[in-house]
């Protein structure tokens, strides 16, 4: 299935909402147990696009049926160039190939904005999203066992990384001081 991956604007934020809400309450990909508000999204949406960080979503005719975007992996600027992914598909449209257009458009924005490194955690270990990063070139470079506790279990985080660009092959280019913190 081929949909339109585009950079997401504060009137996703419902869509995104709705998608995430569903993957709260009814996965363990992620670790939350209550679903963020739209507002929360629309904040989200906003700062990432004021810091140039790509946050894209895949629409198909209008509807958003996923989304996917790239943050700093931690806020000490050591990690200036190491980001960490977060990608989730409408329920109902899992398995279409939706995530791996969007992980593929994520890297590539990613590097284009400079990051060297991408990051995927996988909460709860989930097959699928371990495939979906497999595919697009990411390797397992850790797995953390039990640090989650939803739906009546303990859940692994499984850590996947992968080089963009030149990866660690050469220095970053200089970008000024305040430029990346």
């Amino acid at each position: 299935m081929t949909v339109a991956i585009r950079p997401a604007v504060q009137g996703d934020a419902e869509a995104i909402a709705a998608i995430y809400a569903h993957h709260v309450l009814h996965g363990t990909a992620t670790y939350e147990l209550v679903p963020p508000r739209a507002a929360d999204f629309r904040a989200k949406v906003e700062s990432l696009a004021e810091r140039g960080w790509p946050f894209l979503v895949a629409c198909d005719a209008e509807a958003v049926v996923g989304y996917a975007y790239a943050t700093q992996f931690r806020d000490r600027p050591a990690y200036a160039y190491a980001c960490e992914n977060s990608i989730y598909v409408a329920h109902d449209r899992r398995g279409g190939g939706i995530g791996r257009q969007l992980l593929a458009a994520l890297l590539v924005q990613a590097e284009a904005y400079g990051f060297r490194q991408m990051v995927a955690v996988i909460g709860g270990a989930e097959p699928a999203s371990i495939a979906l990063h497999r595919t697009c070139g990411f390797a397992e470079v850790g797995r953390m066992p039990g640090t989650g506790w939803k739906a009546g279990r303990w859940l692994d985080s499984v850590y996947m990384q992968i080089a963009l660009g030149c990866g660690t092959a050469t220095p970053p280019a200089e970008r000024g001081p305040d430029a990346r913190a």
